[in-house]
């Protein structure tokens, strides 16, 4: 059944799978702290690709739109264990930092990165569709507004300080409910599209995608159990390391497929695959947590620290200016990737 997949491929899922199991191998082998966090780091990576590929090859039986609606969703798998289990074990800095580190991972690195490669390619200037940038925009801001809201009321102690959990369930809620409908009306939109003819059977998809799953749940157990020892023994934060290593490991995918493609010039479907994962980590991801997060014994809130808060607003602002015009240029890409920099040196001295 293999046989379908390129030798790329093939050696790709090889190598995927004989990460997992070393990671396998030193958690329960009795392997060190430090070398069982940094193994699961690249196996999360690893598996994202898996979950990544095993989701485009499924969606290609229903068009382009749904596709990267489902990449995405799928893709933020390793997101959503990383943090539950995170939250299941009392690392609350970790689970805020780990989605922080998404969000920012993928609209100024990612998204720098691919205008980079895109007005390379273009000679010049990339171009793409306006709608999905500025639907982003919006539903980034929204999730900001609420985000923003409950931080000033922490800060200032007032009465509804003492409500934070009660406040975050409900614009949790609400965010959803607006994913929802943003979701519904731009898929019906896009109905239509050209369609691809599937490479991929769909029973070795779909069995990719199970293992794929079940092997992302594994490691991101075994990454969340070794990683107090771990930082403590590396000297670094668990800010950074939810902002910086699990962003960027989480978010290998988006990195790699969403460069790729600006540099073939596909600018629409490389915009597509970075923007989605913003809008579903913001106002689905982020949300379905704080409720998840209602069963366990630690809470997760829209609470987050003032100089983040800040962070978060002005990556929207300066996410919407450089796409809001359907073009962007070499230097925008730098100036976002240079924003992430700025944004992890400081994580690292917190």
């Amino acid at each position: 059944m293999l046989a379908c997949l390129t030798t790329r491929e093939r050696v790709l899922l090889g190598v995927v799978g004989l990460i997992v199991v070393t990671t396998a191998a030193l958690e329960y082998g009795g392997g060190s702290d430090v070398a069982i966090f940094l193994v699961a780091a690249l196996a999360l990576a690893g598996v994202a690709w898996v979950v990544s590929f095993s989701t485009e090859a499924v969606g290609e039986r229903f068009g382009p739109a749904l596709t990267g609606v489902l990449q995405s969703t799928l893709g933020n798998l390793p997101e959503l264990f990383v943090v539950l289990f995170a939250l299941s074990a009392g690392e609350l800095v970790v689970a805020q930092y780990s989605i922080l580190g998404s969000l920012f991972a993928n609209a100024l690195l990612v998204l720098g990165l691919v205008i980079l490669a895109g007005s390379r390619a273009a000679g010049g200037t990339m171009r793409f569709g306006r709608r999905l940038p500025n639907d982003t925009a919006t539903l980034l801001l929204l999730a900001i507004f609420i985000i923003s809201l409950l931080g000033f009321s922490d800060q200032a102690g007032d009465r509804a300080s003492q409500h934070q959990v009660e406040i975050s369930a409900i614009g949790a809620v609400v965010l959803l409910a607006v994913y929802g409908v943003w979701l519904f009306f731009y898929l019906r939109d896009a109905e239509g599209g050209e369609q691809v003819t599937p490479r991929v059977p769909l029973r070795l998809s779909v069995g990719l995608l199970a293992v794929a799953g079940v092997a992302a749940a594994f490691v991101s157990d075994w990454f969340v159990g070794s990683l107090g020892p771990a930082i403590e023994s590396l000297g670094i934060s668990e800010e950074f390391t939810g902002l910086v290593i699990v962003g960027i490991a989480g978010n290998a995918v988006e990195n790699v497929v969403g460069v790729v493609l600006a540099h073939k010039g596909q600018n629409d479907l490389a915009i597509s695959v970075v923007k989605n994962s913003v809008a579903q980590i913001a106002v689905f991801l982020f949300p379905l947590l704080v409720l998840l997060s209602l069963f366990l014994e630690t809470r997760l809130t829209f609470v987050l620290p003032t100089v983040y808060i800040a962070a978060l607003f002005l990556m929207a602002i300066s996410v919407w200016q450089t796409t809001q015009d359907g073009e962007a240029a070499a230097f925008e890409g730098l100036a976002l990737v240079g924003f992430y920099v700025i944004l992890a040196v400081l994580t690292f001295y917190e």
